[in-house]
C-alpha cells in the first residue's frame, strides 16, 4: 500500500529501513540542546571573563597602536585623544554595559573617556559592568618618544542589574594619594608595610622578605620636587634609585613582575593610576 507523503516525510526512529539485518538503529538526537540543564551563574561569569577579557586586549592594544603614531612628535594632547577615540570605537561593538567610573581627562584637562560615560552595546541582557581605565598612562613619555607609557582597562561585573557601578571600583575624591606597592614576597610573614612607617623601616621590611639587604633594594620614584624628602631617605638608607618622569601605573606594577630588577615603588601620584595599578597587581 502507497504511503502519504506526510507518512513518507516522517523519520524512523525504530528500525533502520536500510539496514539488511533488521537490526535496531539508534534513536536520533531530537531537540538534545533542549535537554541540557542551564550553565550555572559561575559559568556564566567565567565565559563572560574569556569573551569580555579578550575583547578588552583589542581596546587596549587599540589605544596603544593608534597613540605610536605620535610617538616623539612632541604632541602628548594628539596622542591621548588617539587612544581615546580607538578604545571607545571598539566598545561599540563588545555586548556589555559598560559604565565608566574611573576616567581620564579631568585631572589634567585632557581628552578623555570621562567618569559616567556609557562603554558597550548595552543591549537588553547585556552584563552590567563598572569600567576604569586609563587610554595611555604617560602621555608625556609617548610625545619624548620614551619607553613606560600602558594603556589599562579594569572591570568588576554588577550582580544585579539594579547595582550602582559607581560603588564597585573605588572613586577616590582626590587627585593625589601616597602609594606604596610591592611583590607578593613581601605580603608573606611577619612584618607590614604602612604609609606611615618610616622609609627606613619600610625598606628593612622589604629587604628581609626579599632576602636581601637594604643597599641591594631598587625603589622606583617619580621625578618631582615634592620626592625631595623621600629621595633623601632611600639614599640615607642605602637604597638605589630609578628615577621616572611618568608612568607610575606600568612603575607600581613592576616590582610584581619577575625580572623586572624593582622592588618597591613609592610616592605620591595620581589616584585613578592607584586604582588601575592596584588592579593589576592583584590579578598577578
Amino acid at each position: 500500500m502507497a504511503k502519504s507523503k506526510d507518512q513518507a516525510a516522517q523519520p524512523s526512529v525504530g528500525k533502520n529501513s536500510g539496514s539488511t539485518n533488521g537490526a535496531d538503529s539508534p534513536a536520533p538526537k531530537v531537540n538534545q540542546l533542549e535537554t541540557r540543564p542551564p550553565a550555572s551563574r559561575e559559568q556564566r561569569l567565567l565565559d563572560l571573563e574569556r569573551v569580555v577579557g579578550m575583547e578588552f586586549i583589542r581596546a587596549t592594544e587599540a589605544g596603544a597602536l593608534s597613540a605610536y603614531k605620535w610617538m616623539g612628535k612632541g604632541d602628548k594632547e594628539s596622542a591621548d585623544f588617539a587612544a581615546c577615540d580607538a578604545i571607545r570605537g571598539m566598545f561599540d561593538s563588545v555586548d556589555i554595559s559598560g559604565t565608566v567610573t574611573i576616567g581620564e581627562g579631568i585631572k589634567d584637562d585632557a581628552p578623555g573617556i570621562f567618569k559616567g560615560e556609557k562603554l558597550g552595546t548595552w543591549m537588553k541582557g547585556s552584563v552590567h559592568m563598572a569600567i576604569a581605565l586609563d587610554p595611555i598612562d604617560g602621555t608625556t613619555i609617548v610625545s619624548k618618544g620614551l619607553p613606560g607609557s600602558i594603556s589599562v582597562i579594569a572591570a568588576a561585573t554588577c550582580e544585579n542589574e539594579d547595582d550602582d557601578p559607581m560603588k564597585l571600583l573605588a572613586d577616590i575624591p582626590s587627585f593625589y594619594m601616597n602609594k606604596i606597592a610591592f611583590g607578593p614576597k613581601v605580603k608573606q610573614g611577619p612584618g607590614r608595610i604602612r604609609l606611615d612607617n618610616s622609609v627606613q623601616d619600610n625598606l628593612e621590611i622589604i629587604a628581609l622578605k626579599l632576602g636581601k639587604r637594604v643597599q641591594d633594594l631598587t625603589v622606583v620614584i617619580l621625578d618631582r620636587p615634592r620626592h625631595e624628602r623621600v629621595i633623601h631617605d632611600i639614599r640615607r638608607a642605602g637604597a638605589a634609585i630609578r628615577l621616572i618622569s611618568d608612568g607610575d601605573i606600568a612603575a607600581a606594577i613592576a616590582p610584581s613582575m619577575p625580572g623586572s630588577g624593582v622592588d618597591v615603588y613609592m610616592g605620591i601620584g595620581g589616584s585613578p593610576e592607584a586604582v588601575l595599578a592596584a588592579a593589576g597587581i592583584k590579578c598577578l
